[in-house]
């Protein structure tokens, strides 16, 4: 284990846990991760392995076949898998949101239905909120469910899933207007459902279609998706929470869990980037001596590990909030913000701390420099992050005057 980003105060399982998931890391993943992402592979092997560790029910309660465990020992999973690989990270995170908002807010019926095969894996989860033309204006979606009989008839165009081919069950959000007059706030008229499908590419069940996956800059591998719908037939029970209406702050929530995750993917690569930059900085030589030897170098060693230590810092701060039962968006989005921008900054120090070599598709580095920027996005923006920051610092802080 590295002296960095140590967590204190974990139980001997939670220990456990993380070293079988960080054995696992150093002997599956890291060794085939840059290989498969230049193919831009799906990883199924890693997958295979990760379901056998049974880490798809990590937080499912036992009751339901899962480990029962809290955020932060996922998080800690989360970024020793993103230390391997972060798209590996990602092929879980979806699952984990999709079952964290079954677990909250499902009805008995649904979480009896899905939560056992998800602990298992059998059932993967994808959630869809986003769209074509929305960026960060969640409030703006135009996707549209309308009631016929005894189920609903959804239409529209979403974007970005990730996992949306390899998913067998996806939470869509979309507007609502039954029961939620003309002029209402436009949060109040969003809906969650619980859409069942088959996995992979073209029309994966009447009146739903997944084109096909969108070629990514990085965060290969996972396949990410668009997803389209065309009076696509969606049984009223099948509703999450078996209530119109709930689905903005039910996507919240999952998304809060989301940022969490974001926040240990940035902490697990910006680990593995100064792995390799203290690394290589000890075997390159320059004017009679190794480059780690130069004052330049230790300085930017130096500025690289406080960086990973302050964004582990905050992570598991966010994470233990969440747990505690407390409201954790003001953590939560500090968290990701600090943590996709210091990922950004330490894996483009590493990046220069290789010079020449960071630039060819044969060091590591270079897939790391391709995968940090898509933290920056993630979950919401770095100035979505900055105005929830802003907005509840003035709650927390308003003026008496």
């Amino acid at each position: 284990m590295s002296r960095l980003a140590q967590t204190h105060g974990l139980t001997d399982v939670q220990r456990e846990i993380l070293s079988t998931v960080r054995d696992f890391v150093d002997k599956e993943i890291l060794p085939v991760a840059t290989e498969l992402e230049h193919r831009d592979e799906y990883p199924q092997q890693i997958v295979d392995g990760l379901k056998e560790l049974g880490l798809f029910g990590l937080m499912i309660p036992e009751e339901y076949g899962g480990l029962g465990e809290s955020l932060l020992t996922y998080a800690l999973c989360v970024e020793e898998i993103a230390r391997g690989w972060m798209s590996v990270s990602g092929i879980i995170n979806t699952h984990f949101i999709v079952a964290y908002m079954l677990k909250q807010h499902g009805t008995q019926e649904q979480k009896d239905h899905f939560l056992p095969r998800m602990a298992l894996g059998e059932v993967r989860g994808a959630f869809s909120m986003s769209e074509p033309g929305l960026g960060s204006d969640v409030s703006a979606i135009t996707s549209k469910a309308v009631k016929d009989g005894d189920s609903y008839l959804l239409n529209g165009q979403k974007m970005w899933l990730t996992n949306g081919g390899s998913s067998t069950l996806v939470a869509v959000l979309t507007r609502s207007d039954e029961g939620h007059p003309e002029g209402s706030a436009p949060h109040k008229s969003m809906t969650t459902f619980l859409v069942e499908k088959e996995p992979g590419f073209g029309e994966v069940r009447p009146g739903l279609t997944i084109p096909g996956k969108i070629d990514k800059m990085g965060y290969k591998g996972v396949d990410t998706t668009e997803l389209i719908m065309d009076d696509l037939r969606i049984p009223a029970n099948r509703v999450l929470g078996g209530e119109t209406g709930r689905g903005f702050y039910q996507m919240m929530d999952g998304v809060e869990v989301g940022r969490v995750n974001v926040a240990a993917r940035g902490c697990g690569v910006a680990q593995r980037a100064f792995e390799l930059g203290v690394d290589y900085a000890q075997q390159r030589h320059t004017f009679g001596k190794p480059i780690a030897q130069h004052q330049a170098i230790q300085f930017k060693l130096a500025e690289m590990a406080t960086k990973v230590e302050a964004a582990h810092a905050m992570m598991v701060n966010a994470a233990r909030k969440k747990d505690s039962g407390e409201r954790n968006d003001l953590e939560a989005g500090m968290a990701k913000y600090l943590a996709s921008e210091y990922c950004k900054e330490v894996v483009e120090d590493a990046f220069r701390i290789h010079g020449g070599y960071g630039f060819s598709k044969e060091y590591e580095i270079e897939r790391l420099y391709r995968e940090a920027p898509m933290l920056l996005i993630g979950e919401g923006t770095a100035e979505i992050q900055k105005m929830i920051i802003g907005r509840r610092l003035l709650e927390e802080y308003r003026s008496q005057g």
